[in-house]
């Protein structure tokens, strides 16, 4: 997000009531999400809503991504304001971030707002004991969250079509689904995202699809056609890392016309930009109500389209040039997180769940691997490697 100076919670409302920026204050959007008729105080704001596939769930076009913010004003300014997708992890902030959202939702009606939470696609010993182990996490979440059920439970972080439709996996979310402990299951996806997509699709068991999708990605319209047929096929479409990373060799995305570009697909239902701060939530919401690019806003993207940045596009190209077969396009997520979303925590964690040293490139007389979108592959290694060996007590 670009960098801006932060307003109190006071001074956002007041700027609100004011109009000043056309955001007027709608209340906890205490509407029923299914209901087709909007919140009171609609009228003073033109809110885009979109249809979240089979799901039936009625959403703003511009949704919250929580995994960077531990700023409880800030969550409850989001969904004071219009938003009412709150997105989370089990492991975002090694749990903390579910807390803090657990304390933000105290006492507000249960169907004023959607939360999506995700558990790891992490494989046990046993298919029951792998079962038994994404539940309890689950479980745990519910707890944190202070919740009885969720609207998503999503498999978190999957890369390929094998563990998208892994059983135990599809067991676990159909088990939380026939509880009634989540109303919908679906993935996440960070690479290989046509493959995970097209798996979700024949699978008949997700009812949602969260994609990395962004300008970065206009080139070859793969993931666009993989996105319009899951869309077809009745699956909701949210999509994440819309700002391509946040910053490029200095330059800091336009987050206003990145979010745009993302939203001119009426495939996309929702987005969850990852704001910490009261201006950027202020920018976010402005998008809800008018997604038209200007002229200077396609000239933004035109620039920062033409630099590496910092975002991967998991097209895994790499890993097959490199000689030790390294988890590059997960390093270079932690190097985004490190460098563009300044989560040295998230970053840690990634590392820690790969099978690399820490010293990884060692042993190479030189990098061969080229990169599809020009990253100097062994410097960035290098650099965010370091991330491994450092007390966690020093990061969280």
């Amino acid at each position: 997000m670009k960098a801006a100076k932060a307003v109190g919670r006071k001074d956002f409302i007041k700027k609100s009531f004011a109009g000043a920026a056309g955001i007027a204050f709608v209340g906890s959007a205490r509407a029923s999400l299914h209901n087709t008729e909007p919140p009171l105080q609609q009228s003073e704001r033109k809110i885009i809503y979109r249809t979240l596939g089979k799901t039936g769930l009625k959403l703003p076009i511009v949704s919250m991504g929580v995994m960077n913010s531990d700023n409880p004003a800030l969550i409850a300014a989001a969904l004071d304001n219009g938003i009412v997708h709150l997105d989370t992890a089990h492991g975002y902030m090694r749990g903390r971030n579910e807390e803090i959202i657990g304390r933000v939702l105290k006492g507000r009606p249960r169907d004023s707002f959607v939360i999506a939470t995700k558990i790891a696609d992490d494989k046990m010993e046993s298919a029951k004991e792998t079962e038994k182990v994404f539940l309890d996490r689950f479980n745990l979440s519910l707890k944190r969250l202070g919740l009885d059920y969720v609207e998503i439970l999503y498999l978190h972080s999957t890369s390929n079509r094998a563990d998208t439709l892994h059983e135990p996996f599809l067991n676990a979310l159909q088990a939380a689904r026939k509880s009634g402990k989540t109303r919908f299951v679906g993935v996440s996806t960070h690479s290989r995202q046509p493959e995970v997509i097209q798996a979700a699709i024949d699978s008949k068991i997700y009812d949602v699809v969260l994609t990395g999708y962004n300008f970065t990605d206009s080139g070859s319209g793969v993931l666009r056609e993989a996105i319009a047929k899951a869309a077809k096929a009745g699956l909701g479409i949210v999509a994440m890392k819309t700002l391509g990373g946040g910053t490029r060799r200095g330059v800091t995305v336009n987050p206003k016309a990145a979010l745009k570009w993302v939203l001119q697909d009426t495939n996309v239902h929702t987005t969850i930009p990852g704001f910490t701060t009261f201006d950027q939530l202020h920018t976010d919401l402005s998008v809800m109500e008018d997604l038209a690019l200007t002229r200077e806003e396609q000239e933004d993207l035109k620039l920062q389209g033409s630099v590496p940045g910092l975002y991967c596009l998991g097209c895994e190209t790499c890993t097959g040039q490199c000689p030790k077969n390294l988890p590059i396009p997960d390093m270079m997520r932690a190097y985004m997180y490190t460098y563009g979303h300044r989560n040295l925590g998230a970053a840690q964690d990634l590392l820690l769940s790969l099978d690399v040293s820490s010293d990884p490139c060692r042993g190479c007389p030189g990098c061969t691997v080229s990169c599809a979108k020009g990253f100097d592959v062994a410097e960035r290694i290098s650099d965010v490697v370091r991330l491994r060996d450092v007390p966690s007590s020093f990061i969280a």
